[in-house]
């Protein structure tokens, strides 16, 4: 059999990407499956009805999808190779001189290829979603409106309309707080015309009541504008801190180039920014765990088959690729505890697994 490398990539990428996609279908649909059902719940809370619970489920699936890939490409990938081999195309592809580990690359070209696509989701996509989810539930329970675009946090309550760069939940001496940086206020009256507007570099919710922070306040009358400095401003608002801040500051719902913005912002201002560091670099190594992890698939979609069934290798190889995110879980969280470098944490258990991989693909090669 002359099969040229170029055929027999494309040929090893599309038995893998057909497995791929439709684990993916399955996975996902679980997962919004049991979402939807959970906000079945939340149905009767405001006015929060069964059309905002499809759109919030609608809403949240690129993050949903990004989420579940490396578990998906996995699968994908050993369903693909394990199919190949029942045919016994491996053994033929084997018989011509393509060793194990040349066949595992030319298979993983799909999945380097939805890889891709799902960190551009997750910088793109994902955060919109995301942020638009919140939005839904937040305006259908509580009456206000909050919605993060590119340029900033936006959100209503009445007649007064608030525009904040970024947001974040703060913890100090056992206490916590909302935060809202690169405040703008704009109140109107009923008829649409602007009576005033703030700026206001913080805008902090403690003990029941928003407090700005740095305020220069310009008031609009008829033939003129009255323009006052204060150092500290209370700000009379209903505004649900809680939702605010869940849509403003989940660190793993942000994008890089927001997370990083966070990151020094905390770091210039002494500030605990472990878990938008965390989250910054899951970004980084996210490719790496999963060419990792279906790496190390490899080995079990080569295996004989009378070795125990596909069946069983295919559970056992999810097994280990859960296994292995559990793992990287738990050395972050070390990380956490002990004030070790996160990229070290996220580095590690990689390398470790690809080594291993590695050694399996090629000792009989």
């Amino acid at each position: 059999m002359n099969l040229r490398p170029r055929i027999v990539d494309l040929y090893l990428a599309r038995a893998v990407l057909l497995s791929t996609l439709g684990a993916w279908v399955v996975l996902v649909g679980f997962d919004l499956l049991s979402a939807f059902v959970n906000e079945l719940d939340e149905i009767g809370e405001g006015s929060y009805t069964l059309s905002h619970a499809v759109l919030f489920t609608a809403y949240t699936v690129p993050r949903r999808m990004y989420e579940v890939f490396p578990t998906v490409a996995l699968i994908g990938t050993v369903l693909g190779l394990g199919g190949l081999a029942a045919r016994s195309e491996l053994t033929a592809m084997r018989a011509v001189g393509m060793s194990r580990l040349r066949i595992g690359l030319g298979a993983l070209l799909s999945v380097i290829v939805l890889t891709a696509l799902m960190v551009v989701n997750a910088e793109t996509v994902a955060p919109f979603g995301e942020q638009s989810a919140q939005s839904v539930v937040t305006q259908a329970k509580t009456g206000d409106v909050v919605v993060a675009r590119v340029s900033g946090l936006w959100l209503r309550e009445g007649n007064v309309f608030l525009n904040a760069r970024d947001g974040a939940n703060r913890r100090t001496d056992g206490m916590e707080w909302t935060e809202l940086r690169g405040v703008r206020l704009f109140e109107f009256d009923d008829q649409g015309k602007l009576l005033s507007m703030a700026e206001a570099k913080t805008a902090e919710h403690r003990g029941g009541q928003w407090l700005l922070r740095d305020v220069k306040r310009s008031r609009f009358g008829e033939r003129s504008v009255t323009t006052q400095t204060l150092a500290e401003e209370a700000w009379q608002s209903e505004l649900d801190d809680q939702a605010l801040a869940a849509a403003a500051s989940r660190p793993r719902y942000l994008s890089s180039r927001e997370l990083d913005r966070n990151i020094q912002y905390m770091q210039r201002n002494g500030l605990d920014a472990k878990a938008f560091e965390n989250a910054y670099w899951a970004r980084w190594f996210y490719p790496l765990n999963v060419l990792v992890l279906c790496l190390a698939g490899l080995p079990f979609a080569f295996g004989s088959l009378r070795s125990g069934g596909f069946g069983k290798r295919l559970f056992v190889a999810i097994v280990i690729g859960v296994a292995y995110l559990l793992a990287q879980r738990l050395v972050v969280s070390l990380s956490d505890v002990y004030r070790f470098d996160a990229r070290a944490a996220y580095l590690l258990p990689p390398l470790m697994l690809l080594g291993l991989s590695w050694g399996v693909l090629t000792r009989r090669d």
